[in-house]
């Protein structure tokens, strides 16, 4: 995407991917001010890719900022690293852009639900047509990156205990965390547990989805749900990838979890500043999502796969629009027509993006 942006640009490259790079700024991270003041033309750009690799760099980019005014275009696959190494984030001087799987938004024609429901959308997958060619990715992909890769950035300490979580993550995706469970079938602590949910989150590979906390008359569980950021990683990793067709068991929470990471994804893309979380009483009242939108009322969003929406799965989504008639009620679904139960709109869910105020394109 970088090069694509810089191609009719003249910019100076760094990639810390090769090593012999990586060795010359970690070792003498002032090699970028000399590179800069050696071109026969002051540069507009200078890209360094993977920039974690040499956190000092950083107090370089800083320095060049203020001194000759270059901008620095800056990727990275992990700020952890760079937080725990006390590097320059230079607050107030960049701007922060994530990069996600492909969104519907961006796929359009190539969009296929089914296929993102057991492939998940990595860009790469778009380049190739055989399912035994997806699969063979998707499991280089995990074993890799998500395993090696956490382990080569130094981002834990045993590689054992953290080789057997990210299963266990996987079989997490979309539920409650129960955080001295999965410690109890590690053999480690809760707070090792913590921390690798934590990496997780820090390099992108998944998200949290905190309990609604305000003035709910009810008493909630406070633990968060985890999703793992790509539906095709999460079924490599838990073993499901080489089934065709989802069981109804199965499609539910694929279809929950592809939602919730599109909403998540286009929110941040847009900028829309959004806030998600979800609703689980002890008395047994659940709701997918609460949706909180800057001066728009908020919303609770029941998530069904159905095609047919029945009245009876829509019963703990009436109950709390009546107690709190504030808020709006949506039931996204796979039906194809809208249409209203009471005050719930259930709707097909291209549509409910824009009931809701995410753009589609």
């Amino acid at each position: 995407m970088l090069r694509d942006l810089f191609s009719s640009t003249p910019a100076l490259w760094a990639d810390l991917l090769d090593p012999d790079t990586e060795h010359r700024f970690v070792t003498a991270p002032s090699r970028l001010s000399e590179l800069i003041s050696a071109q026969a033309k002051l540069p507009e750009w200078v890209v360094i890719d993977e920039v974690q690799k040499a956190p000092k760099l950083l107090d370089l980019v800083h320095l060049e900022i203020e001194k000759r005014g270059i901008k620095f275009a800056l990727t990275g696959s992990s700020a952890r690293k760079l937080k725990r190494g006390g590097a320059n984030l230079l607050a107030g001087r960049a701007y922060v852009n994530n990069l996600y799987p492909l969104t519907f938004a961006e796929l359009a024609s190539d969009f296929k639900l089914n296929d993102i429901l057991r492939w998940g959308s990595l860009p790469k997958l778009y380049q190739l047509t055989e399912p035994i060619e997806k699969e063979e990715f998707l499991k280089a992909y995990v074993n890799t990156y998500l395993k090696e890769e956490i382990l080569q950035e130094q981002l834990v300490r045993d590689a054992v205990p953290f080789r057997k979580f990210l299963p266990i993550a996987a079989q997490m995706s979309g539920k409650i965390l129960n955080l001295n469970a999965i410690a109890h079938d590690l053999g480690v602590d809760w707070t090792t547990v913590k921390n690798y949910f934590e990496i997780l989150e820090d390099t992108w590979l998944g998200i949290m989805l905190p309990s609604y906390h305000q003035s709910l008359r009810k008493q909630q569980l406070k633990s968060p749900k985890f999703y793992l950021f790509d539906i095709g990683v999460q079924r490599t990793l838990d073993r499901t990838i080489k089934i065709e067709e989802a069981s109804s068991q199965m499609l539910g929470p694929l279809f929950e979890q592809f939602i919730i990471l599109e909403l998540h994804r286009l929110n941040d893309y847009y900028r829309l500043d959004y806030r998600f979380s979800f609703i689980c009483t002890q008395g047994g009242l659940e709701i997918d999502l609460v949706v909180e939108r800057p001066g728009r009322p908020s919303v609770f969003v029941e998530i069904k796969s159905s095609s047919e929406v029945k009245p009876t799965q829509l019963r703990h989504l009436s109950e709390m629009q009546k107690e709190f008639p504030e808020f709006e009620a949506i039931c996204i679904s796979r039906e194809n027509q809208t249409r209203k139960v009471g005050n719930v709109l259930i709707m097909p869910w291209m549509e409910a993006f824009g009931e809701l105020g995410i753009p589609s394109s």
